[in-house]
Parts: structure tokens; C-alpha cells; sequence
């Protein structure tokens, strides 16, 4: 299934140039360009099945620290939905954190505002266990929000457009977690420069791993936090957890907060 992740963008967007640049007609090249178009779509249509939690019983959530100090506010999370985003990436489960007060969502201007903005815009992201890194990308620019009614159509472009390539076009500068016993934990959309980590070292609980950014495919500085089965995010299936938190009353939880809920340790 990994090779149709990898095939399933290349195939489209090829598809897509044949069937636009076509002056003949149904043609060679009108059919070339629609079977690449229906094999794409086949291709991550399947992948996106392929990523699908596993039949059976269901694995008890995983339990581990928060990966953000302070209070922050939870959105497109398990609590809420599942899948939470998609299960495609093994998103089933994952969860985007903000960090409130930030600038109010316009309908028309300002288009974007700079990221440095927002609040959470270079927040320090820690482990939430003792771990070993296993990915940590870098060098994707933070770029302006896209919080206004015509940012949010051109993330919805923007998004498709990212999907037909790697999956660090969506993730963004990105950091991947060995937990142990099977269990790999994501950071997405981190600010480009910050990483302090590298693949094979060793972290402990709390370490700071790198800082919130707005690279990738982002509306708005936040962290998108995931945990998966295996270190391939192409293939890997989503993973529960739970956190013991306080929400927004002071009251001590276990879980995963609903969407619109404070979170802090």
C-alpha cells in the first residue's frame, strides 16, 4: 500500500495535465489522461481504506504526558469524531491544539496575518514520554495564516494540492517518536529552525523537542499530535491515547478532551 501512497498523487496530477491540455478529442491522450485520473483516485481510495483501524478488538488507549505546557484549547479531536481528521497519514485519532486568546477569524480582511501573530507561534513541544526520535524534518517555511473566508478556500486548494505529493507537504517540519512497545507519536506543523532533535537520539518526558509553527498544511500556528502503530506514517494505522489533564474548571480528567475544550497539565 505504500507504493500506491506514493503513486496515487504523481498519477493524478498527470491525469489531470493530459485530459487539460487535450485538443484532440477523445483520443490517446484524453484516455491516457482519464485512466491516470480513475487510477489515482483508486489509489487513494484504497491506501486511505489500507490505514483503517485494524478489525478485532480494539487496543486500550495508550497513555502518556501532554505535549504542550500551559492551557490550550482542543480542536478535530478523537472526543469529538473519529475519524478525528481522516484515516488516511493514520489521522483516525489525531488532535490539533491552539493556544487562546488569538486574533478573531475575519470573514474578509485582513486575507492572512504573519504567524508570529498567534500565540502559540514558537511554544515549546515536549515528549510526552521517554522516547528515541526516528524522523525529524525541517527547513518548510512558516507560512501567513489562512483564517479569513478567501485563506480558507486557498487552504482548501492548497491542501489538495499538498496531497498529491509527500506526505511532509501536509506535516510540515515534523517530528516522529518511538514510545516503545510499537507505539510512534507525530508532531506536525513546527517551526521551521527550531528543531532540537535529531533521528536516533534519545529524549526524556518533557524535553523540548522543537517549537509550534504554521508549515504544512495549516490554517493557523497550532500542533497537530497523533500516535500511530509503526514509524511509516504512509502505513501506519492511528492510535488512542489519554492524557490526565485539567480542564477548563481545574478538575482533573483522564482522557481526551472534546473539541472547543481547555486542556493544561
Amino acid at each position: 500500500m505504500r507504493v500506491l501512497t506514493w503513486l496515487h498523487g504523481p498519477a493524478f496530477a498527470t491525469g489531470a495535465v493530459a485530459v487539460i491540455v487535450n485538443r484532440s478529442g477523445l483520443g490517446p491522450l484524453w484516455y491516457t489522461g482519464a485512466g491516470l485520473l480513475l487510477f489515482g483516485l483508486i489509489a487513494r481510495w484504497l491506501s486511505t481504506r489500507a490505514q483503517r483501524p485494524r478489525s478485532g478488538a480494539e487496543p486500550a488507549p495508550v497513555a502518556i504526558g501532554l505535549p504542550l505546557a500551559g492551557r490550550w484549547t482542543a480542536l478535530n479531536g478523537p472526543e469529538t469524531k473519529v475519524p478525528s481528521h481522516t484515516h488516511a497519514l493514520a489521522q483516525t485519532y489525531a488532535i490539533d491544539l491552539v493556544l487562546r486568546p488569538a486574533p478573531d477569524p475575519v470573514w474578509f480582511l485582513p486575507i492572512a496575518r504573519r504567524p508570529d501573530a498567534y500565540p502559540a507561534f514558537g511554544a515549546p513541544l515536549l515528549a510526552p514520554a521517554d522516547a528515541r526520535v526516528v524522523m525529524a524534518a525541517d527547513g518548510q517555511r512558516d507560512h501567513l495564516t489562512r483564517t479569513s473566508l478567501p485563506g480558507l478556500l486557498y487552504l482548501f486548494l492548497e491542501g489538495f494540492v499538498r496531497s498529491l505529493g509527500r506526505p511532509r507537504h501536509l506535516l510540515g517540519n515534523h517530528v516522529v517518536l518511538d514510545l516503545g512497545d510499537g507505539v510512534h507519536a507525530v508532531y506536525a506543523h513546527a517551526r521551521r529552525g527550531s528543531l532540537r532533535v535529531a533521528p536516533g537520539d534519545r529524549v526524556v518526558a518533557g524535553q523540548p523537542l522543537a517549537e509550534c509553527g504554521n508549515s504544512g498544511n495549516s490554517s493557523e500556528p497550532h500542533l497537530h499530535f497523533q500516535l500511530m502503530d509503526g514509524p511509516d506514517i504512509a502505513t501506519a494505522h492511528g492510535l488512542r491515547f489519554t492524557w490526565r489533564y485539567q480542564d477548563g474548571d481545574g478538575v482533573a480528567r483522564d482522557g481526551v478532551p472534546a473539541d472547543g475544550s481547555t486542556i493544561a497539565a
